[in-house]
């Protein structure tokens, strides 16, 4: 009879844990979209240590984006995230912490900015893209991976993306050198059944190819934890966080539950815990907004881009119902 609770393609329970789940901290490269990548290098330090302590096995720096695209006086280095600069806060990273970057498709000149392996501290690069963009982000998969580094792909916006064009995605990733492939909730409009459903199909194409999968959701319904949880008791390892959910609008997945949550005798929370008290803190007092407020709501409940909401509550507007209404005719 206890059986019966678990159902057939659920993968661990709550009293063990799975030691193939992996924690990625994204706080700099998505919460740098709060303060245009601003944070000093004490914070970065902070963080990497923490991140070490806390037992957390993959930390994200930033973009490498392109200096011909963004104006470097315009963001903080970790918008490009150059050899030198992470060298400056972890050295030769001598620590089981493994060290990432995302790589916008169309946005980033790979081919220049992306070092070989062994040249570099970096140990994956995470390629974004949009399912319509598919042919770059394999290009950029097998560049990568000939680098010497390990890979994901991050396909952007599912939500507002055809079934079909997600299926054909995933067949094309299928057959690249692509090591985890992720879904991702961009505009936090997804439920934990439209995870659960997804989840089965990512990892039913990762496992017939030797991947696996990976989870990144957005906060705008409070359901990033839940999402979250929900994809990794279905076959995601791969989970991405942040320090008090901080990233664009409503902000993702909180590292803090996470660390809670699971049960991996690795994990501490601890250290987790006093760099929110101290240095997220710090981060609110200096202005950086981030977490579910209501416009957010309504873009996600919308299944719209946050743009709209991030733009109403710069001009501090709280006439939420027109908000609502103009949402609703963008859809009409």
């Amino acid at each position: 009879m206890a059986n019966q609770a678990k159902t057939i393609n659920q993968k661990g329970d709550l009293m063990s844990y799975r030691p193939d789940i992996k924690l990625l901290d994204a706080t700099i490269r998505d919460g740098g979209l709060v303060n245009n990548f601003g944070f000093s290098d004490e914070f970065v330090k902070e963080l990497y240590k923490t991140n070490i302590k806390s037992g957390v096995e993959y930390m994200e720096f930033g973009y490498k984006a392109s200096k011909e695209l963004f104006d470097v006086k315009e963001f903080g280095k970790w918008k490009f995230c150059d050899e030198e600069d992470i060298r400056a806060i972890v050295g030769e990273n001598d620590s089981p912490l493994k060290l990432s970057v995302m790589a916008d498709v169309g946005r980033c000149d790979f081919k220049k900015d992306i070092l070989p392996k062994s040249e570099s501290v970096i140990d994956m690069i995470r390629i974004a893209t949009y399912t319509h963009q598919m042919p770059g982000a394999l290009e950029m998969i097998n560049y990568c991976h000939d680098m010497g580094y390990e890979t994901t792909i991050n396909i952007m916006a599912v939500s507002a993306s055809r079934e079909d064009d997600i299926a054909q995605a995933l067949d094309l990733v299928a057959k690249s050198p692509v090591d985890v492939i992720y879904l991702v909730d961009s505009y936090g409009s997804l439920f934990p059944e439209q995870v659960r459903r997804l989840t089965a199909q990512y990892c039913e194409v990762a496992e017939a190819s030797g991947k696996k999968v990976g989870v990144h959701m957005h906060n705008n319904q409070q359901l990033a934890f839940a999402n979250t949880i929900e994809s990794i008791s279905h076959g995601a390892s791969f989970a991405d966080a942040t320090m008090s959910g901080m990233g664009r609008g409503a902000g993702n997945c909180f590292m803090e539950q996470m660390l809670s949550f699971l049960r991996n005798p690795n994990y501490k929370l601890t250290p987790t815990l006093k760099f929110v008290e101290k240095y997220v803190a710090e981060e609110r007092a200096k202005g950086s907004q981030w977490g579910y407020d209501v416009p957010y709501m309504l873009t996600g409940a919308l299944n719209r881009h946050p743009r709209a909401a991030i733009s109403f509550l710069k001009d501090n507007r709280t006439d939420y119902n027109e908000l609502y209404m103009d949402l609703l005719n963008e859809l009409s």
